[in-house]
């Protein structure tokens, strides 16, 4: 079945009625959005009173595959034993991100009552931002806020939904610091109005084969220009305050809890540094899939010393032995089809918050972090055989990576010893 021969997917196949009003400004439109924080939305037990203006980020595909959908689409959820294909309806509307007046109105709309944020961990590395004409997620986001401020609207919550440590914190002193060089005026109105809300998010969202619409259209009947691939696994761990009100996301099985920091400490580190040690031993023995690159004896020795150290530094009640467990199994479903070279994307930025603070715990504690240097030296390998993007870490790696780490002439040798001298 094809486009030309099957009904093109909209709202009306879900059969629910009209769309739920738009109380949620999204920034970063793309797969693990979809997979993830629109499915809580679309679960959650008020899900009729939560619609989703949704933005893309630096592409504009996802605006046109699903516009024509009035932003509905397909979610393949993926087991060993098979795949279930729900409709997802939460999404009333998507925008290309470049068009900041319609976002900066949408953050503006009083009814609007929360914004989240999927945007890479790379896009926080940011100093400037132009008002006049932002170009960035997050000078883009600043800019709706000043509309929301100049048309006199109420309190809102800011919820980052990136791989970063503490990511609410850090999203809140940046945008304080664009705000003191681009509008200082600003500064005081967002300290009043603006909570932000640290989350851990984990759903595996692999990229979509080029056929997966057509494999959705002989499944289900429809045709589906924006479907997405996913395992059946989700968690979502929030912490902070919700001034103007947030969707029953507990319902659908999200957690509020009063620090969110173990939760994050335990899947940056444990699931997506595993990911990024995989992508590098993986893509440097041949491997394509993360399952492929488990299965190989050496990787997953790999994966486990630097397991063993992540453990060291996260508390027990997280049941870590289940977790460890868990996650190999997650790593070795094949049929998720999750590409090492997906994961390989910004390693260096990703290593900096996912391995990094493992090796300075390790280091502190009067160890040699020899599970972490393990995993830097296979990304210096993989960088030098351009396997994976330098990403800024040509000359010494080391140095470009972590300067505390560049300093330690313990982990510096045992990076040497692996990897040969990086400098």
């Amino acid at each position: 079945m094809t486009a030309t021969t099957t009904p093109r997917l909209n709202r009306a196949a879900l059969a629910a009625g009209p769309p739920p009003p738009a109380r949620i400004v999204h920034l970063g439109v793309g797969a693990f959005h979809r997979s993830h924080q629109a499915w809580y939305t679309a679960h959650a037990a008020d899900a009729d009173r939560w619609g989703i203006a949704g933005f893309t980020g630096r592409s504009a595909a996802a605006a046109d595959r699903l516009g024509p959908q009035d932003g509905v689409y397909t979610l393949v959820t993926r087991d060993h034993d098979g795949d279930r294909f729900e409709l997802i309806g939460s999404i009333v509307g998507v925008q290309p991100g470049d068009r900041h007046d319609r976002l900066a109105a949408a953050i503006a709309a009083p009814r609007t009552s929360v914004v989240t944020l999927t945007i890479t961990e790379a896009a926080y590395d940011v100093t400037h931002a132009d008002l006049t004409s932002p170009r960035t997620a997050l000078a883009r986001l600043l800019h709706g806020l000043s509309a929301r401020r100049d048309a006199g609207g109420g309190p809102l919550a800011v919820v980052p939904c990136d791989n970063l440590p503490d990511n609410g914190t850090r999203l809140a002193g940046t945008l304080r610091r664009l705000a003191e060089q681009a509008a200082p005026d600003l500064v005081s109105w967002l300290d009043e109005h603006v909570s932000y809300v640290s989350t851990s998010v984990d759903r595996i969202t692999p990229r979509a084969p080029a056929d997966l619409a057509e494999y959705v259209a002989a499944a289900t009947g429809w045709y589906d220009e924006a479907p997405v691939i996913a395992e059946r696994f989700s968690d979502w761990v929030l912490s902070g305050d919700f001034p103007a009100g947030r969707p029953a996301w507990d319902t659908a099985g999200a957690q509020f809890v009063p620090d969110v920091e173990p939760y994050e400490a335990r899947k940056l580190w444990m699931l997506n540094g595993a990911h990024t040690a995989l992508a590098c031993a993986g893509l440097l023995r041949g491997h394509r899939t993360v399952d492929d690159a488990i299965a190989d004896a050496e990787c997953r020795a790999l994966v486990g010393r630097y397991w063993d150290e992540c453990e060291r530094h996260l508390p027990p009640q997280l049941d870590l032995t289940r977790y460890r467990q868990d996650l190999l199994a997650r790593f070795g479903n094949a049929r998720m089809d999750h590409h090492l070279t997906q994961i390989a994307e910004d390693t260096t930025t990703k290593l900096r918050v996912r391995v990094v603070p493992v090796a300075l715990r390790e280091l502190a504690a009067g160890r040699r972090a020899d599970g972490c240097a393990a995993v830097v030296a296979e990304w210096v390998r993989a960088v030098r055989a351009a396997k994976v993007p330098a990403d800024g870490a040509e000359g010494d790696p080391l140095a470009a990576l972590s300067p505390e780490l560049a300093s330690s002439r313990t982990f510096r040798e045992t990076v040497d010893s692996r990897a040969g001298s990086i400098g």
